[in-house]
């Protein structure tokens, strides 16, 4: 049986990619790392992963991802925040049955982890 791809489009099978960070084998070595599985887990419908990895000061307490949206794709237009840095941005494209979420998100690097903090939709 072949690997299962990654919902976030990486060349690394799911196993290899954003597996690792959704069991918590392993922390984002970036902030764009961390957003690839963020969206992956938004694919597999992981709101427990998705709070996790929400900075404590924006993070709601409850979320309740929309069963009746299929998230189909992802393009990161650009993206910063890297090992040794603190904050990052990465501005992205999803694509989803009922259209196209283009987001510029904010994440924070504390305690040696990457956190997101908030985004801004684009109209």
């Amino acid at each position: 049986m072949p690997p299962r791809p990654c919902p976030c489009g990486a060349p690394a099978p799911y196993d290899a990619c954003c597996g690792p960070l959704h069991r918590g084998d392993a922390p984002a070595a970036s902030a764009e790392a961390l957003m690839r599985s963020r969206y992956s887990a938004f694919v597999l419908r992981d709101a427990d992963y998705l709070l996790a990895t929400w900075h404590p000061s924006t993070r709601p307490k409850k979320l309740t991802l929309d069963p009746d949206v299929r998230w189909l794709g992802l393009e990161v237009i650009s993206a910063s925040g890297g090992v040794f840095d603190t904050a990052g941005m990465v501005e992205f494209r999803a694509t989803h049955d009922a259209g196209v979420q283009t987001e510029r998100s904010r994440f924070v690097r504390e305690g040696g982890r990457w956190y997101y903090v908030d985004g801004v939709v684009a109209r």
